[in-house]
């Protein structure tokens, strides 16, 4: 038989009421009791109906996210954090694809908002910067927390990795290899993170006295096929780079894919390196050197800010990158 409320209430030595403001970390309720009713839930195994609680008080116990991104890894592992996150609270995670040019985006988002009453949102880039979504959202008074928002930071709570340090420190490894002409692939204009990651490689060339070459720089799209065409560019060159740097993993897996097919050994000929540590970047051949960029870890953190009390203070919440070398670089020949 299903496990009630009433169940846990009476296993638990409790009132209904102090059950339920467990279940909706409600305040006013001491430690010993909160991890008693919890040691109860859990033996029993309670799941709570989410109908249920909506109609006893003013949530929905849902938020939503809302994601616009190329590459179905980063997708798929912002919403394994989220819903991670979302389980230890019991409430219910509405993943929301949206197309970014879309005319009706503002009209889309509204109406999600208007046909399930979610307690707030979650907002990737690109969509974490539209001025027209943040007013929207503000209009309504419906919460939201944004993932790696590159425009007013201290609008709403935040996560993110440093963009720049982290593709700075990619640069300085490709440096350190010897490599001079390194040419590097940005992500979409849309993105404030494609800014900040150039930004990285910029500082990192100018700090080791290399000078800017303009035409060893390409604009991508955050995929597959464009670090394909625009590896395929760089590689014509009359004087092609030694390491291509590309923002992302899916347009780092292109330019392997267009060194192979011109016969250009990576990496005795040419160094590759990605941004994103995604599942593709161990599926390749040779093995990315990337920036892992925990994407589980903020969305968790994303959901978890989103969760907090409403009269929680902002808070940009900075989860650490790293460098993880792999077989796709190695020293200029």
């Amino acid at each position: 038989m299903r496990v009630t409320i009433k169940d846990v209430s009476r296993e638990a030595g409790v009132s209904i009421k102090t059950v339920s403001r467990v279940l909706n970390n409600e305040k006013y309720v001491g430690p010993e009791t909160r991890a008693r009713v919890a040691a109860v839930v859990a033996r029993l195994n309670f799941r709570p109906s989410v109908a249920a609680r909506a109609l006893a008080g003013k949530r929905s116990f849902q938020i939503a996210l809302i994601c616009d991104n190329p590459s179905p890894y980063y997708v798929y592992e912002m919403q394994s954090g989220i819903r991670d996150r979302c389980e230890i609270d019991g409430v219910r995670m509405i993943a929301q694809p949206y197309d970014r040019e879309s005319p009706n985006l503002i009209d889309e988002i509204e109406s999600l908002v208007e046909a399930t009453s979610v307690d707030g949102l979650i907002l990737t880039p690109p969509v974490t910067d539209y001025p027209a979504v943040l007013d929207l959202l503000k209009r309504r008074k419906v919460r939201f927390v944004r993932v790696s928002p590159g425009t007013d930071v201290t609008l709403t709570s935040s996560t993110f990795i440093d963009n720049e340090a982290a593709a700075a420190a990619m640069t300085r490894h490709l440096i350190a290899l010897g490599h001079r002409r390194i040419g590097f692939i940005a992500g979409h204009k849309s993105y404030a993170t494609s800014a900040q990651r150039m930004s990285g490689y910029i500082n990192a060339l100018r700090d080791a006295g290399i000078n800017l070459d303009l035409g060893l720089v390409r604009q991508g799209n955050y995929d597959f096929a464009s670090g394909s065409a625009q590896g395929d560019a760089l590689l014509s060159l009359a004087r092609p780079p030694t390491a291509i740097f590309a923002s992302s993993d899916d347009m780092a897996a292109g330019v392997l894919t267009a060194a192979h097919r011109r016969g250009v050994h990576v990496p005795d000929d040419l160094s590759v390196a990605g941004f994103d540590d995604t599942a593709l970047a161990g599926y390749v051949w040779p093995p990315l050197t990337t920036i892992r960029q925990p994407t589980r870890d903020m969305a968790h953190a994303a959901a978890d800010l989103l969760l907090a009390d409403a009269d929680s203070p902002i808070e940009r919440r900075e989860v650490p990158f790293e460098l993880i070398i792999r077989g796709s670089t190695a020293a200029v020949r």
